[in-house]
C-alpha cells in the first residue's frame, strides 16, 4: 500500500486494481491481469532466490546450484540432507510468503493467481529440466505450498478488503 500511496503522488500507477471482471471483459481488463500476473511472477521468483539465499547461508550447504534450485525435483528426499531441506524450506516458505505478497498485488484474486503462477512454474520446470518431474515428494511439496498460498493470501486479503467483498446474504435481498 506504501508503495501505492508513493506512485499516485508522483503521478504513476504501480498496480491496477481490477476488483471483479465482467464477462465481457474488455482489453484493458486483459491488459491489467497479464500485468498482474507479470508481477506475482517476479514476486515469486524473487522471493523464491531470496529464501533459497537464506536457507543455503543458514544451513550452510554449498553442494546447492542456487540458481536451479527452484526447478530441482532430483534430489533424493531424505531429512538428513541439507540439501532436500532448503529445497523443501524455500518452497513451503515462498509459497506461504507468496500468497500473502498476492494478496497485496491482486486482492481477492489471490487463488485464481496463485494456481495460474503454480502452472507456470511447473511448465518452467519441465523446460529448464528437460523431464516431466515424476518425484512425489516435489509434487507434496508444491501441492502443500500451493494451499498454504491460496490459504494464507485469501485470509490476509479478506482480512485488508473485507469491505470489498459480496457476501452470498447480501444478495438475497438485492
Amino acid at each position: 500500500m506504501f508503495l501505492d500511496y508513493c506512485c499516485r503522488c508522483c503521478g504513476s500507477i504501480l498496480i491496477k486494481r481490477h476488483g471483479q471482471l465482467p464477462f465481457n471483459s474488455k482489453l484493458n481488463d486483459t491488459w491489467v491481469v497479464l500485468q498482474n500476473l507479470l508481477m506475482c511472477m517476479v514476486c515469486f521468483y524473487s522471493l523464491y532466490y531470496i529464501v533459497v539465499s537464506l536457507c543455503i547461508g543458514i544451513l550452510k550447504v554449498e553442494e546447492v546450484d542456487s540458481l536451479l534450485a527452484p526447478f530441482d525435483y532430483t534430489t533424493q528426499p531424505s531429512w538428513h540432507s541439507p540439501k532436500y531441506l532448503v529445497g523443501v524450506i524455500s518452497t513451503e516458505v515462498t509459497y506461504f510468503l507468496g500468497g500473502l505478497i498476492f494478496a497485496w498485488i491482486v486482492e481477492e484474486w489471490v487463488w485464481d493467481y496463485a494456481i495460474t503462477v503454480t502452472l507456470l512454474h511447473v511448465g518452467l520446470t519441465v523446460a529448464i529440466m528437460a523431464d516431466f518431474p515424476s518425484t512425489e515428494h516435489w509434487w507434496m511439496a508444491l501441492g502443500s505450498g500451493l494451499a498454504m498460498m491460496i490459504f494464507g493470501g485469501q485470509l490476509l486479503a479478506y482480512r485488508l478488503f473485507r469491505n470489498n467483498f459480496v457476501h452470498p446474504a447480501d444478495l438475497q435481498n438485492f
